[in-house]
């Protein structure tokens, strides 16, 4: 009965050190079979030396027997004595009879190819044929694209940078602060034939007319009208009569937009006063934005609106479409002048007499000139007229078109509208777009639209456009 609980602790601690290398044997390391290491087990060896010491070697022989076993400090301890039910004695102490020697001895003995490893300092790891070394990663912010521009506030670098707080103010204040005047206008949405009508009723309080220069007013009053669009499509905007020297015009007209009424909720109605100049640029005064999906389009209402700046200080020339066809067996080089959309008025009374000039340019010499009809009090002009120049085929790549539309005068010289060159010296990359895409196609006919461009920016790009008046 003395010996009961020392034999217990005996096994107890016998199935802890089992533990130690295999949670799945629960006999004594010295005669477990069952415990065999995989090439995937992890060892964990303490800085023992790297060469065997001849006192393991000699446990080897007698690990079978158990009869004799040595600690790491090379001094034998007492041989044990067996107790009558097979458990040592407790006279052994538990440090010399269960020390980490005799199980390394015991998996050594069991895998003879398994070496001992001397790791200084202690490393634990999976023993493998190779091994990565792991090197403490230094912690960066890396900022993708999204991050870098979200630093960035674009509306600082936009041309209407001075216009954010807009939206804040009320009309009284926008009156006050840019002093532009006002509008009055209405909108009605027809449920019935899926159109918008936008009336343009009247304007007041405009400022006067300031030269190019802003050192002097050219005149006491100015010569106002209004463009109507529906935003992102500015191309097919509608214009209203210019009202002659007021600054207070009444305007009275109504325009049409088939448009369907969910579309046209998604857009904004835009519109521009500018201020007619027969001998210069016409001039942006102000605008008024509305976004349709804010107002009530089907029971439709009437506002007076003051206007901002706009960053559009000057309106557009207007458009152009062209068709043109090479014929490489007759050496022919057909132009159509099919018509033209929101041109610059030069009239103040009737609109435009717009008419087309088209100049054949080969190299820098004008060789031919040709030119359509003129139409009255019209800014979008219909021609479908015909073309056709001799031009032979080893001569092609030399030729130029240039195409500059005027408005009709009968009393002084025609006035200037637009212009574009098409050909060697095209004057921007849709003009040369358009000839290079004529080139790829023989005998067949290619359309396309152009914006038209002042005089001085043609001469500039275009040695063509030099050659010609």
């Amino acid at each position: 009965p003395p010996q009961w609980p020392q034999g217990l602790l005996s096994r107890i601690s016998d199935v802890l050190l089992c533990g130690w290398t295999c949670q799945h044997c629960c006999q004594r390391c010295y005669e477990s079979s069952c415990c065999q290491s995989s090439e995937d087990e992890v060892e964990i060896l303490g800085p023992f030396p790297a060469q065997t010491p001849p006192w393991l070697m000699a446990s080897r022989s007698n690990d079978k027997d158990g009869d004799s076993v040595h600690t790491a400090s090379d001094v034998p301890l007492t041989p044990r004595t067996n107790s009558p039910d097979g458990r040592r004695s407790s006279s052994d102490t538990s440090k010399s009879t269960y020390s980490l020697t005799r199980r390394i001895s015991s998996l050594d003995s069991r895998r003879p190819s398994s070496p001992l490893i001397d790791i200084k300092p202690v490393e634990f790891g999976v023993l493998s044929a190779k091994k990565e070394s792991i090197q403490p990663s230094v912690l960066r912010r890396t900022y993708t694209p999204d991050d870098y521009f979200r630093k960035f506030e674009p509306r600082l670098y936009s041309l209407d940078s001075n216009l954010d707080d807009v939206d804040s103010l009320t009309d009284e204040e926008i009156m006050s602060k840019y002093q532009l005047g006002m509008l009055h206008f209405s909108t009605q949405y027809d449920l019935l034939h899926n159109h918008l009508t936008v009336r343009v009723i009247e304007a007041r309080d405009l400022p006067p007319p300031i030269s190019h220069d802003g050192s002097r007013q050219d005149m006491a009053h100015s010569n106002p009208y209004v463009k109507i669009c529906l935003l992102p499509d500015q191309k097919n905007s509608k214009q209203t009569g210019v009202k002659r020297k007021t600054q207070k015009p009444v305007f009275e007209e109504r325009y049409t937009f088939e448009i369907p009424f969910l579309e046209a909720q998604r857009r904004t109605l835009l519109l521009t006063v500018v201020d007619f100049d027969k001998f210069s640029r016409h001039c942006v005064i102000g605008k008024v934005a509305v976004p349709l999906c804010e107002v009530d389009l089907v029971k439709g209402g009437h506002w007076w609106k003051a206007l901002i700046p706009s960053s559009q200080n000057e309106v557009e020339l207007g458009e152009l479409l062209l068709s043109l066809n090479y014929l490489p067996s007759a050496g022919r080089l057909n132009v159509d002048i099919i018509r033209a959309k929101q041109l610059l008025q030069t009239d103040v009374s009737q609109g435009s007499d717009p008419f087309v000039k088209i100049q054949l340019v080969h190299g820098l010499k004008l060789v031919k000139t040709k030119k359509t009809s003129f139409l009255r009090g019209t800014i979008d002009p219909f021609y479908n007229e015909s073309f056709s120049f001799k031009v032979p085929q080893e001569e092609l790549e030399n030729a130029s078109l240039v195409f500059t539309v005027f408005g009709h005068n009968m009393k002084s010289s025609n006035d200037f509208i637009g212009r574009i060159v098409i050909g060697q010296y095209s004057s921007g990359p849709s003009e040369s777009n358009h000839w290079r895409r004529m080139l790829n196609t023989h005998r067949t006919a290619v359309e396309q639209w152009h914006s038209l461009r002042s005089r001085a920016e043609c001469d500039r790009v275009s040695p063509a456009s030099l050659e010609v008046t």
